[in-house]
């Protein structure tokens, strides 16, 4: 997504240990034209597929995944990062390693949104190392649903994460996949076709 390419050239700031801030428009301070865009983009891209919620995951994702539900007439449903009081009855439940936070999580979704007629959209900022994402997909499965696939807006396609989900026959489409980052020469981009 050229648009969301040039975006980070120009306001992406590049941090030690491969950090890529984007915070200035989408994960801290969000752009909500550009989120427009992205969510039009997933569209898009699972037009074929039959969607009836859209799962994230706690907390960066949730706009992206808002927007983008929009476009897909469905509910979102994130999964918490902290068992809160709110929650009543039985949840599933994975454990997430932050690659951000490096904090282990156990991170919950309530069986009253998750069941066996639930075909899944996964949307996520973020693919670096694929712990989020193993956790959603963990969570899937014991609710016994199916998923059409994974939106994330940005791939760091240097670590393994994305190729891990992959390897799993999982279709997973990244609007700007990172070939390469560092503070002297800034953000290369795998080239793609779409």
């Amino acid at each position: 997504m050229q648009l969301l390419k040039e975006r980070i050239i120009r306001d992406g700031k590049i941090g030690e240990g491969n950090i890529l801030k984007v915070d200035s428009f989408l994960n801290h301070q969000m752009d909500i034209a550009l989120f427009n865009e992205i969510g039009r983009e997933f569209k898009r891209r699972f037009a074929n597929c039959d969607v009836n919620k859209i799962l994230t995951i706690e907390s960066s994702g949730i706009g992206i995944a808002c927007i983008t539900a929009q476009f897909f007439d469905c509910p979102v449903v994130f999964a918490k990062k902290h068992r809160t009081l709110n929650i009543f009855g039985d949840v599933y439940t994975a454990k997430v390693e932050s690659y951000t936070h490096k904090e282990v999580y156990d991170v919950t979704v309530s069986k009253a949104f998750l069941g066996p007629q639930d075909r899944i959209l996964i949307i996520d900022d973020f693919l670096a190392k694929g712990n989020a994402l193993n956790g959603l997909l963990q969570i899937i499965e014991q609710a016994g649903a199916k998923v059409e696939g994974i939106g994330i807006v940005v791939e760091k396609a240097f670590q393994e994460g994305g190729d891990l989900i992959r390897s799993q026959g999982i279709r997973v489409e990244s609007l700007a996949r990172v070939k390469a980052l560092s503070v002297e020469n800034g953000v290369s981009f795998v080239e793609d076709d779409c």
